[in-house]
């Protein structure tokens, strides 16, 4: 899920390399929505079938960060101050 990888890339030392596909399409699906800065590449762009990829996420934005506290509000309520 996107959002779980956007926490996790909070304990990670970015710029950061991900190799895992399950990881590369978070990573592109949180770059679609303006979360993080990154980029996507093909390990080797001229063959007929280009599906070993990595990322490079080089940051969080903004937006990413505003939602990672909106994630946090959320959680915080449901779980109540109890």
């Amino acid at each position: 899920m996107p959002y779980l990888f956007l926490m996790r890339l909070l304990h990670l030392q970015l710029p950061a390399r991900i190799t895992d596909p399950e990881d590369i399409h978070a990573v592109s699906v949180l770059l679609a929505t303006g979360l993080i800065e990154a980029e996507i590449q093909a390990l080797d762009p001229t063959g007929p079938y280009v599906a070993s990829r990595f990322a490079k996420v080089i940051r969080i934005t903004e937006d990413g960060y505003d939602e990672l506290a909106r994630m946090w509000d959320t959680r915080v309520r449901e779980q109540g101050t109890g």
